[in-house]
């Protein structure tokens, strides 16, 4: 079996040219520029550690709204909590006369264990590098340091986040929406991939087993597609006007879940019968059953609420009730002969009731 589809994001949607991708390097490079030029007239920080603003900026830049504001939490709670270690390891310094070495190495050492705190996310990585800069660049009043580091790199976070949510606040919808689409086409590809396999009897496990390894990680991309579609549209006021927009790609990802998973057991069911019979992968016809796969995987292709889709769907019923007859008058001297047969046909069922709420 050769299959004739094989999915593949497009380039533009992985690479550096990513539309969405400029988009976001704009906003942060506008968001930058304003911290670096608003920092010096910030409240209780020192203009000398303004270079700590654009650094506030790049931390809670991330591709929605939402993220970028809990990593923006994260990465403060981070610093707060590597700033006190940091004055901590300065005070060992002062009054105990600890060796600088030692006191490098234990500031570092319980920077990283506390990192482990699941709580603070990306800030985790930011509690052993707050504690050593205090510690190394803080001086002579490392307590000056420390508040223009913390609150410095706290407005750039403010200001970060004000430009994703002014600045063209970006709405996954149409990206995830796509996705799901290149999903549907890739499953209806495998099922036409499939009929013609049993219909020329030249079904192939390994085939089948690379195309559903392949549906399935496609799968996954899609699922953390619409998912990062839904993130984009909290406190976001584009998302308004695209409730139902979200609400149908939910739909649409839960039913191509579904329609994977069938998929990949009717995959299965031809695979073993290959191997069990080496001729033909089912004792039922497999010109009946060719039939019924390539108009289920016909319905599977149509798009939404599509009005040609009535139509698919009665064919591919119709071609599914031919098939089971046809299992139902076999002469199989025993139930078990034909109960692969019936889990074909349980799986395209199946398949249909998915795309059934779309027609």
């Amino acid at each position: 079996m050769t299959p004739r589809f094989r999915f593949s994001l497009p380039r533009s949607l992985r690479g550096p040219g990513d539309p969405e991708r400029l988009a976001l390097a704009a906003r942060t490079a506008v968001a930058a520029a304003v911290a670096w030029w608003l920092a010096p007239y910030v409240p209780l920080a020192d203009a000398e550690y303004s270079y700590y603003a654009p650094l506030g900026v790049l931390v809670s830049m991330y591709p929605t709204l939402a993220r970028s504001a809990k990593s923006g939490a994260q990465t403060i709670a981070g610093l707060g909590l590597g700033i006190a270690l940091g004055f901590a390891g300065v005070g060992l310094v002062l009054l105990l006369e600890v060796p600088g070495a030692l006191i490098v190495a234990l500031v570092v050492g319980v920077g990283v264990v506390l990192g482990g705190i699941r709580a603070l996310g990306v800030g985790a990585d930011w509690v052993a590098m707050a504690g050593l800069f205090v510690l190394l660049l803080g001086g002579a009043s490392p307590e000056e340091f420390s508040m223009s580091y913390l609150v410095t790199t706290a407005f750039g976070v403010l200001v970060g986040l004000v430009a994703n949510l002014v600045l063209f606040p970006p709405l996954y919808l149409r990206k995830a929406g796509s996705r799901l689409t290149a999903l549907r086409d890739a499953v209806a590809g495998h099922l036409h991939d499939m009929a013609d396999a049993v219909a020329s009897g030249d079904v192939s496990p390994d085939d089948l087993d690379r195309a559903a390894r392949e549906l399935s990680e496609t799968s996954r991309e899609v699922s953390e597609a619409v998912r990062d579609a839904d993130e984009s549209m909290r406190a976001n006021p584009r998302a308004l006007r695209h409730r139902e927009d979200a609400e149908l790609n939910r739909r649409r990802l839960r039913a191509l879940e579904r329609t994977v998973f069938s998929t990949r057991d009717l995959g299965d069911v031809l695979a073993r019968g290959q191997e069990e019979h080496d001729e033909r992968p089912t004792e039922g016809p497999p010109d009946l059953l060719a039939e019924a796969i390539h108009r289920v995987a016909d319905l599977v292709a149509q798009p939404p609420v599509e009005a040609d889709a009535q139509d698919e769907l009665e064919a591919a019923v119709a071609a599914l009730d031919r098939y089971t007859a046809a299992v139902d008058e076999s002469t199989a001297p025993a139930p078990s002969h034909v109960a692969p047969d019936l889990t074909a046909a349980v799986c395209l069922r199946r398949i249909v009731d998915a795309a059934r709420p779309f027609v």
